[in-house]
């Protein structure tokens, strides 16, 4: 039912469209432009950022007073009370778990990060120097090779199979990329260890000895995969919902999530945040770079500072800025090189008006970046952390998608080209 009404007058038409105009609990307003087909008019909105192509209860941004929320709970409450697993069954199913279903939720999840043997021989196939995310957006693309069992995305149960399956495996394919780069082998999962603990373990561990995971860095990387856990409907959550809304199967779909991801512009910030970091190379480099990144007319850019979305902070870089000196604390390299010039750059940023007054702040990508870098992981492996962040949002969306009517995504558009011609 329509809150209330908009009316369209356009040259040439009699009469106004009336289009309805319906309101969320939270958000602008938005008015519902269907009606204007059967008048044979489109709406032009170049990236969709003036339209919403869905109806979702997930996920919540308020750019401009900088609030993130799932299922109604702020990120930075989340961030520091909460942890991924139990944030996986908040995306999922809306509310937080009991102890007892968190527990139950947890346990079915580490009776699932194991692979199918057979995946560890895909591999093969791959150069050794082949970047990580080309082989997730293979590898996650071939499970539904293994699992038949649950691709029926009409029924509720094997929704759910999938996406205890895809949250629990996308670690494991992660290290495994990993270690076929460095030509490790690859280190089996284990449920004795909680989910950011397995991963680094499978990261970091070889068979020679025992690894035991630092807490901090089990915490810090913990935290990475909570804040990175959804962001509404970015490029890649709407690209898996346009997938999926041809009836593709859930892995598939994950798959075009990840290629979606892999993009400089969305995934790749920060890697981006390493590669600007190692341009400018030393401490005594950074006042020339931060005049050149002031200089609209040259081309470079400090990376990792603003958002696109968040027009005044993004609520992720403070509690992810906490983390990180937390991490460069407890390893001893606030002096390594690289770290330093970001803690110069960070200081600037908050201080020089020229960043202060275009709230030029630095963001969750700046201050994971160091992170990641500082624990030891490659840069080529920072996209498929997100990644594997990311896929619970992926799949809480594709889920929700399929749970209620909807019908395939059809955008239209503005054609320039020739009029019709006969050929010569």
């Amino acid at each position: 039912m329509a809150d209330k009404k908009a009316r369209l007058t356009v040259e040439g038409l009699d009469g106004a469209i009336e289009l309805p105009v319906y309101s969320g609990t939270e958000g602008p307003d938005v008015i519902d432009v269907r009606p204007l087909t059967g008048k044979g008019l489109f709406t032009y909105d170049p990236g969709f950022v003036s339209t919403a192509a869905c109806e979702s209860k997930i996920t919540y941004i308020d750019g401009d007073q900088g609030i993130l929320l799932h299922g109604g709970y702020p990120i930075e409450q989340l961030a520091d009370k909460s942890d991924y697993l139990e944030v996986c069954y908040l995306l999922l199913n809306g509310e937080l778990p009991t102890e007892e279903q968190k527990t139950v939720f947890v346990n079915i999840i580490k009776n699932h990060t194991m692979v199918h043997e057979q995946m560890s021989h895909f591999f093969n196939g791959f150069r050794r120097d082949a970047h990580p995310m080309a082989i997730m957006v293979a590898c996650v693309g071939a499970l539904s090779a293994f699992y038949h069992d649950s691709l029926d995305i009409n029924d509720a149960h094997h929704r759910e199979v999938c996406a205890f399956r895809l949250i629990a495996k996308m670690p494991t394919l992660a290290a495994m990329s990993y270690k076929y780069s460095i030509g490790q082998p690859f280190m089996y999962p284990r449920n004795d260890l909680g989910y950011a603990e397995n991963f680094l373990h499978m990261m970091f561990g070889t068979p020679c000895e025992e690894y035991k995971p630092n807490p901090v860095l089990a915490k810090a990387m913990d935290r990475i995969f909570v804040l990175h856990a959804d962001h509404e409907q970015n490029a890649s959550t709407s690209t898996v919902r346009l997938a999926g809304s041809s009836g593709a199967n859930p892995f598939a779909c994950i798959s075009a999530g990840i290629a979606a991801l892999w993009g400089p512009a969305h995934g790749g910030a920060n890697e981006a945040v390493l590669t600007m970091l190692e341009e400018i190379g030393d401490e005594s480099n950074i006042a020339e770079y931060v005049e050149r990144a002031k200089d609209p007319e040259d081309p470079f850019r400090l990376m990792g500072f603003g958002h696109r979305v968040y027009r005044n902070f993004d609520p992720r870089a403070k509690v992810m800025k906490a983390t990180c000196d937390q991490v460069l604390k407890e390893l001893g390299v606030e002096n390594e090189p690289l770290l330093k010039i970001a803690k110069r750059l960070e200081q600037i940023a908050l201080e020089d008006p020229y960043f202060v007054e275009r709230k030029l702040y630095p963001n969750v990508d700046f201050y994971s970046g160091i992170i990641l870098k500082a624990i030891g992981i490659p840069t080529s492996m920072f996209t498929v952390i997100f990644a594997l962040s990311r896929t619970i949002g992926w799949i809480s969306h594709w889920s929700e998608f399929h749970s209620s009517p909807n019908r395939i995504g059809r955008p239209r558009q503005l054609y320039t080209g020739p009029k019709m011609r006969d050929y010569p």
